[in-house]
């Protein structure tokens, strides 16, 4: 059974940045498909970025393109969010994500399966 663990979170100063990073361990983890997604109380889970399984081919949303880069090290079996000019509406719990269906849309949650538990994001002044 594959986990995910991400770290990274924490807070920042509006305009400031962070890295988050996402491991996978146990079972057998062949490289698939991964996104990242936040999510506030109240709030659905948005999709935030997404990667091929090769790191050829990336998704972003719009609210953070031009500012979010998603990379992932397969060697490592590691994804990470490199989150740069962040604004307060960025604060979220973070999610990284296993694709596991793909007749779903990169944006949408159920196309994902594998869930890690989060990391907080706070981005305030």
């Amino acid at each position: 059974q594959v986990q995910l663990v991400e770290s990274g979170g924490g807070l920042v100063q509006p305009g400031g940045s962070l890295r988050l990073s996402c491991v996978a361990s146990g079972g057998t983890f062949s490289s698939p498909p991964m996104g990242w997604f936040r999510q506030t109380p109240g709030k659905k889970r948005e999709f935030v970025a997404a990667i091929s399984y090769n790191g050829e081919v990336t998704y972003y949303a719009d609210s953070v393109k031009g500012r979010f880069t998603i990379s992932r090290d397969n060697t490592k079996h590691t994804v990470d969010l490199q989150m740069n000019s962040l604004k307060p509406e960025a604060t979220a719990v973070y999610y990284c994500a296993v694709r596991a269906h793909n007749n779903y849309r990169w944006e949408n949650p159920e196309g994902f399966g594998t869930w890690g538990k989060g990391t907080q994001v706070t981005v305030a002044s």
